[in-house]
């Protein structure tokens, strides 16, 4: 009776755990070289990370009304004075890896998914979806249903990585430029 029960209890916790790993979709579609070479093509990229002091996190949250989770801006200076980022969002759950390429201005020239961990919402990884960030510039209103189109079934990942490259731009404005 023992072995029975077992037996039973093993095939359904091993049955859960393959349902739980099958519905685990993280899918890296860029690395970061290959990010750097679409988002700067031809240009020269220089590691010029920055460590943010608290209080230029909380003027940046305060300007974007997004929070700041990580104090470390993992960037690259263009050789034409321009900015490559690296960041990771939160999408629904899971954590959304993008870079956003910056002009000298301060103007999204670009916008990439990295690695989307998501089970669903992929849809933020559309090229055109994407293309409506180019131009943005900081201080500029950028809100989904507003500049950016809302995506059914991905709101919540359309949303974030909206506010990701809403935060950028203000990180480049109140810290990056001056650099």
């Amino acid at each position: 009776m023992r072995r029975r029960s077992l037996l039973k209890n093993l095939f359904f916790s091993l049955g859960g755990f393959y349902i739980s790993a099958s519905h685990l979709s993280a899918k890296t579609y860029l690395t970061v070289g290959q990010a750097q070479k679409s988002l700067c093509k031809g240009l020269t990229l220089r590691a010029a990370n920055v460590d943010l002091t608290k209080e230029q996190m909380k003027s940046i949250h305060a300007a974007c009304k997004v929070r700041v989770r990580n104090s470390k801006v993992n960037a690259w200076k263009t050789s034409d004075g321009g900015w490559f980022i690296v960041d990771q969002i939160i999408g629904k759950h899971e954590f959304i890896d993008m870079a956003v390429a910056l002009s000298p201005a301060g103007k999204v020239k670009g916008v990439d998914i990295l690695e989307y961990r998501e089970s669903y919402g992929h849809e933020v990884i559309n090229p055109k979806w994407l293309a409506q960030f180019i131009g943005k510039s900081p201080g500029q209103e950028l809100a989904v249903d507003k500049q950016i189109r809302n995506i059914s079934g991905a709101t919540l990942s359309s949303v974030h990585v909206t506010e990701g490259v809403r935060r950028l731009l203000e990180t480049w404005s109140q810290v990056l430029r001056r650099s």
